[in-house]
Order: C-alpha cells, then sequence, then structure tokens
C-alpha cells in the first residue's frame, strides 16, 4: 500500500523536520501526538464538526420557526440534504479512487461554506424561503458526500492502517466535544440571533477546515487507479461505468462487510425517521424550548464522548467484531427511551438526556470500530468505493427513512412514528448477533498487507 511520504527525523519518521519539538516534549507524545499532519487534520475537523452541529440545529430551527415549516416539509428538507448519499455515493467512490483525495476535501469545504453563508445573506435581505433551504441542503449534501468519500479514503494513507483505530478514535472525539457544545449553542444563538444567522458560523467552520487541510505538508502519491485503472478484481477499466458497483460488489463479497452493510441500512432507514420529526416531537409534544433541546442533545454528545474512550479498552476486552455488536445493542437502548419520554411527559428531560448519552455512547464505540474495520479490509485502490458504497447503503437509505419518517407522522403522529423508529433500530442491531462479527478479534491488518 502506498503511504504520504514526509521527511525523517531523528525523534519521528513521520514528522517534519522543521517542526521538532524538543526531547523532552516529545517524550510525553505517543501515537498520532507526534504526527504533524494529523494533527492538522485534526484541528480543522474539529472546527468543521462544531459549526456543522450548530446548523444541524439550527437549519431546522430556521424551517419550523421562521417558515412554519409542516411534518412533511421537515421530511422534505432532510431528504433534500441527505439524497445525494443515495444518487451520488457511486459516481464519487469512482471519481474518488481516480483522483488525490486531499484537493477534494479542500475544494468541498470551500463550496459548502460559500452556500450555507448564503443563508443568512438571504435572510437579511427579506429573501428567504423554504425553496432555498432544499436547494442549499442538497448541494451541501453532495459537496459533503465528495468529503467524507475522500476523507475516509485519505485517513489510513495519512497514519498508516496500524493506527486507524487511533486515529478514528481522536477524530471521533472532536465529534463527540462539538455534540457537547454545538446544540446547547445552536440553540441559544437561535433564540438569540435566530436560525439564518446562527447558520453563518458553520460556513466560517468549513472555511477553518480548508485552511487547515491546506497546512498538511506531506505529499499525497497519485492513487492507483489513476496510473493504471484497475476494477475490483484487478482488470484494467476503461469507463466509469465499467466499475461502478465494484465497491457494492466488494462489500457484498466480504462476510465481515457484508453484514455490517445490511445492519447499517436498517438502522439508518428507521434512524432517520428522528431527523424528519425529532424537533417537532421535542418542541410540540414534549413541550421542550429550542435551548432545552439543545441541551439535551449536548448531552449525547457527552455519551459520544465516553463511547470514543472507551473503544480501545472496549476491543482489548471483548475484541473487535464482539464490541460492535454490544455497542449496537446499548443504542438501541437509547432510542426506546426516547420514545418513552412521550408516555411519561414529567419525567421527559431526564428520559431524553438518558437516552442521548445512552444511545449516543453505544453509537459512537460502535462506528469507530466499523469504520476501522472497513478501512482495514479495503485494499487502497478500493477504499473510495467501498466507502461510497456503505454509505449509499446507510446515510443513503437514511433519505428514503427521512421522507417515511415525515409521511408517517403526519399519518399516525409524532409519538407513534417515533416507536415504529425505535422497533426498526433494534431489528437493525439484533442482526449483528446472528453473523460473523460476534468472532471477530482483531483488525484483519496482515490481510491487506498481504494485497
Amino acid at each position: 500500500m502506498d503511504t504520504i511520504q514526509t521527511e525523517p527525523t531523528p525523534d519521528s519518521g513521520l514528522r517534519p523536520a522543521a517542526l521538532r519539538k524538543p526531547a523532552s516534549a516529545l517524550k510525553r507524545l505517543t501515537g498520532l501526538w507526534r504526527h504533524r499532519d494529523f494533527l492538522w487534520l485534526w484541528a480543522g475537523q474539529t472546527a468543521s464538526s462544531l459549526g456543522s452541529t450548530i446548523t444541524r440545529e439550527a437549519l431546522p430551527y430556521t424551517a419550523i420557526l421562521t417558515l412554519s415549516a409542516t411534518p412533511l416539509q421537515m421530511g422534505l428538507l432532510g431528504a433534500a440534504g441527505a439524497a445525494p448519499l443515495l444518487l451520488f455515493s457511486l459516481f464519487v467512490g469512482v471519481w474518488v479512487d481516480r483522483r488525490r483525495r486531499r484537493p477534494i476535501m479542500v475544494l468541498a469545504d470551500l463550496g459548502r461554506a460559500l452556500l450555507l453563508l448564503s443563508i443568512p445573506l438571504a435572510y437579511l435581505l427579506g429573501a428567504l424561503n423554504i425553496v432555498q433551504l432544499y436547494v442549499v441542503s442538497a448541494l451541501v449534501g453532495i459537496l459533503t458526500v465528495f468529503f467524507d468519500t475522500a476523507y475516509q479514503a485519505y485517513l489510513p494513507a495519512l497514519v498508516g492502517r496500524e493506527q486507524l483505530v487511533e486515529g478514528n478514535s481522536k477524530l471521533s472525539l472532536s465529534g463527540s466535544l462539538a455534540e457537547i457544545s454545538g446544540p446547547p449553542l445552536g440553540g441559544l444563538l437561535v433564540q438569540l440571533i435566530g436560525g439564518p444567522l446562527a447558520v453563518l458560523l458553520d460556513g466560517v467552520s468549513f472555511l477553518i477546515s480548508a485552511l487547515s487541510l491546506g497546512r498538511i505538508r506531506a505529499t499525497e502519491p497519485a492513487p492507483d487507479g489513476q496510473a493504471t485503472p484497475v476494477d475490483a478484481g484487478g482488470m484494467p477499466y476503461t469507463s466509469m461505468g465499467t466499475t461502478l458497483f465494484a465497491g457494492l460488489r466488494a462489500i457484498q463479497s466480504d462476510e465481515l462487510l457484508r453484514p455490517l452493510a445490511i445492519g447499517t441500512a436498517i438502522r439508518s432507514f428507521f434512524g432517520w425517521f428522528f431527523g424528519a420529526i425529532y424537533g417537532l416531537y421535542a418542541i410540540h409534544t414534549l413541550g421542550l424550548s429550542t435551548t432545552m433541546v439543545g441541551l439535551t442533545i449536548a448531552c449525547g454528545g457527552l455519551g459520544a464522548f465516553f463511547g470514543s474512550l472507551l473503544v480501545r479498552p472496549l476491543v482489548r476486552r471483548l475484541g473487535v467484531g464482539p464490541a460492535i455488536v454490544v455497542a449496537r445493542l446499548v443504542e438501541a437502548g437509547g432510542f426506546a427511551l426516547l420514545w418513552l419520554a412521550g408516555d411519561l411527559p414529567v419525567l421527559a428531560v431526564p428520559l431524553l438526556v438518558t437516552a442521548q448519552i445512552v444511545g449516543d455512547m453505544g453509537d459512537s464505540a460502535a462506528t469507530i470500530n466499523q469504520v476501522s474495520l472497513r478501512q482495514a479490509l479495503t485494499p487502497e485502490r478500493l477504499l473510495g468505493r467501498v466507502n461510497a458504497g456503505m454509505s449509499m447503503l446507510g446515510q443513503g437509505i437514511g433519505t428514503l427513512g427521512m421522507l417515511a419518517g415525515g409521511l408517517l407522522a403526519e399519518a399516525i403522529g409524532l409519538h407513534a412514528t417515533v416507536a415504529v423508529a425505535a422497533l426498526g433500530i433494534l431489528v437493525g442491531n439484533l442482526w449483528l448477533v446472528f453473523t460473523p462479527l460476534r468472532r471477530l478479534r482483531e483488525l484483519p491488518i496482515a490481510q491487506v498487507k498481504a494485497e
């Protein structure tokens, strides 16, 4: 596998010589703490994650409070942002496997910044409407597909496959901290300055991410697919169409990736019901303010933070596969508590807080291991397409879940729809108990090196 080259130094083979630290300081740092380029990647993602969590709260509140959106409109808004995962993931995967990944990430950040900045501008001009929110969400979603597909393919080359769990854990910590601070900050900003202006911070955060990526000094090698394009079987190809489904074929043929994909698709379909109706459920059914909703969601960030810290001890004790299965079952318990809150309005806040902590802790621990396993199993030449295929089967299917959630809430009510979602997530997670994952102890690094 090709790796990104950096200038070797006496103290580290990964750190540029211009940024050496005193030997006493280096002795206190281990692993990726000594990897300058990873730290720049991490810094950019920390800023971007914080901005994105603010927008995740501010954009729906803008639709609900500023534009008086209906449940169906909320479902359409969520689907507009998620539809690109379903429609474009496979094409993007081929694109990413043929090109260097970092320039794609930089351009995606800059594009998302400009799109999001159009929302506060339109609001100040008195021209904001629900159609603009649909369009911006869809275009930001397309660029996010490009960024996330390239990002997950870029990390193994940047840090090496032996450090994938550590790298994904640290990056997940950023997301967890953003979950803690972003939602209450987003809810507060919505109350103080309105949802459209709160989106401004996310636009700025993408600019910071682009600048941080630009600070990475390591030279990314040309991907195998650029010099000698090959398909999943190693045969040459001449067009995008002949390799479009290579990632899906690789997932289908692997006894570990296949169950992960099926479980993720089921869980995402029902889990993204909440993407369409959670704000309405919390505000209209449970009677919470936007600030209180933000605070409860922030507790989920706290759970995700603990989940990130627990990943490595959990893997050492149970093994990679069992750790994924256990964490997913914990996550399902959190969704059940969200439904229970609608039956016990007096205990709604403590139940939501507990649900967010438990559910996000399980999701964080499981996701870190799943992404690391996928990156470890997949040859470099297929990383983009496998990541894209998994995104389509997971988050892309979630697009349909958002639409279904909005329609179902219109038909049977918010509380009943939450019950359907919680049951579906439980089924998707229980599926993993009966798969070969339960026997997997370690990441199969050796198999990848043998490719």
